[in-house]
């Protein structure tokens, strides 16, 4: 076995460990977009997220985390569509917004 093929040995593990990492992370960011919206009384749309930016930050403790967003749709009324934000640091979910709406009782 040469050193190169150790090397790509190694690389390749790397990519599906973030690859598989970053699954886990947006699984996360999917539930927790479906118990807030539970919690506030809305449909949240299309039972899913999108990614918008990723960066690299640093948590409390100096830790360099992976800094995600993530979008989802919701709707209190069930006709108009309005969009929250969910924001990760590592596996922490750091803040949950959503865009003003209607309340209906």
């Amino acid at each position: 076995m040469t050193l190169e093929w150790v090397w790509l040995m190694m690389a390749g593990g790397l990519l599906v460990w973030i690859t598989y990492a970053g699954i886990q992370i947006r699984e996360q960011a999917v539930a927790a977009a479906r118990d807030y919206c539970q919690r506030h009384g809305l449909q949240f749309l299309d039972q899913t997220v999108a990614r918008k930016r990723t960066s690299i930050s640093r948590d409390r403790s100096g830790a360099v985390r992976v800094w995600r967003s993530f979008g989802f749709e919701f709707t209190s009324d069930g006709e108009t569509r309005y969009s929250g934000e969910i924001v990760m640091l590592g596996r922490r979910i750091q803040r949950i917004d959503s865009d003003a709406h209607r309340i209906i009782h």
